[in-house]
Parts: structure tokens; C-alpha cells; sequence
């Protein structure tokens, strides 16, 4: 069975990114998808000091949070879906952080996993947003997810954004593409392998020039 990691960056359990993220895992248990929630934005979370400690322990140096927890989980799944809340036209500090230290520290492939980025706020600074978490996955060879509309939700309140039915109409696509793209990689990988990754090279200039 298929599996997916859903992300909430938003320190409010029950508020408007979870509502668009329990949209989606509606969809995908129609789909016949095995989810796992995990909920990062109300947890106490260090940004990544760049200490290289995660290439001696294979792990965070840092166990004060869902990091390390989350890390198999990730590996596990063949898709990661991020939610964050807007702030400042921003993904939550949190979430980002969490993400930061996420990627840089787990040694494995994360090559045509599925990953998609979905962000909440009241008016504006989503697009902002979306394109910070995109990031993510498009440095790491994953496939990024879309939908019928940028992944994106608007309210002040869960209630708020139960009203937003084009939003929640995004979140069920979203859901559907994922599920489907996440089906063509797995039938595909195991027909003709997944694509060749070349590693040879390392843009660098240690000598100045």
C-alpha cells in the first residue's frame, strides 16, 4: 500500500492547515492510501547549526523533537505532503526549521519520491510561500505534485476555511494527483527502474579562483 507523510507546521492542531490537510486524507484513504499525520508546528524546534554532526551518528545531533522520529518515517513513505501557515509572507519558522534539519541529515534517497507543499493564511503571501517549500523536494530529485490551482487555502479560522470551497476542492485533487503520480513512479520502478542519478560533480571553488 501506498504510503504518505502529511507535515502540519501550524502550532494550532485543528486550525486552517490542518483542515486543508484532512482534506486530503480523505481523498487518499478513498485511494487507497496509508497516511501519517505528524503534527511539527507546536513542538520546540532548533534550526540546524551545520555542525556535520548527522554524517558521523547518521542522525540529527539534536534530539529535541520530531526530527529523528520522523526521519524513518520519511523513508518509509513514497510521498510527503508540507502544510504551513503564512507568516510575514513566509512558511512558518517552525516548519522550516523542522524541514531544514529533515533534509539535511538523513542520508537516504529521496529520488522520485512525491512531495507536495500546502500553505493557509488569511489574504496574501501563500504564492511566497508555496515557492520556499517547493524547494525542498526539487533539490532532492523528488516529483512535485500539482493540482487545478495553487496549493493553497484562505481563512482566519478552520470555520473560515471550510467556506473556502475552491481551496478545499484543490486539497482533493492534490490528493488524487499524488496518489496517481505516486501509482505511475512505483509501476514504472518496477517495470524499468527509476531514472540514473548522476553525483560526479561538485560545483565548488576552494582555490579563490
Amino acid at each position: 500500500m501506498p504510503k504518505v507523510l502529511l507535515l502540519n507546521g501550524s502550532p494550532h492542531v485543528h486550525g486552517c492547515t490542518a483542515t486543508a490537510l484532512e482534506e486530503m486524507i480523505k481523498i487518499f484513504n478513498e485511494e487507497g492510501v496509508e497516511t501519517k499525520l505528524l503534527q511539527v508546528g507546536n513542538k520546540n524546534i532548533r534550526g540546524c547549526i551545520a555542525c556535520g554532526g548527522c554524517e558521523k551518528k547518521g542522525k540529527c545531533v539534536f534530539d529535541d523533537d520530531l526530527v529523528n522520529e520522523a526521519a524513518p518515517k520519511f523513508e518509509a513513505a513514497d510521498g510527503l505532503v508540507v502544510g504551513s501557515p503564512v507568516y510575514y509572507g513566509s512558511p512558518n519558522g517552525t516548519i522550516l526549521s523542522f524541514m531544514d534539519r529533515l533534509f539535511y541529515s538523513t542520508s537516504f534517497s529521496k529520488h522520485m519520491k512525491v512531495g507536495a507543499a500546502v500553505v493557509s493564511c488569511r489574504r496574501g503571501g501563500n504564492a511566497a510561500s508555496f515557492d520556499v517549500l517547493n524547494k525542498y523536494f526539487t533539490i532532492s530529485g523528488m516529483q512535485v505534485a500539482s493540482s487545478t490551482y495553487w496549493n493553497q487555502v484562505h481563512g482566519f479560522t478552520a470555520e473560515d476555511v471550510k467556506k473556502d470551497l475552491e481551496g478545499l476542492q484543490t486539497m482533493r485533487n492534490l490528493a488524487r494527483n499524488m496518489a496517481f503520480l505516486i501509482r505511475a513512479i512505483a509501476a514504472e520502478k518496477e517495470k524499468s527502474g527509476l531514472p540514473l542519478v548522476e553525483r560526479g560533480n561538485f560545483t565548488s571553488f576552494p582555490d579563490g579562483k
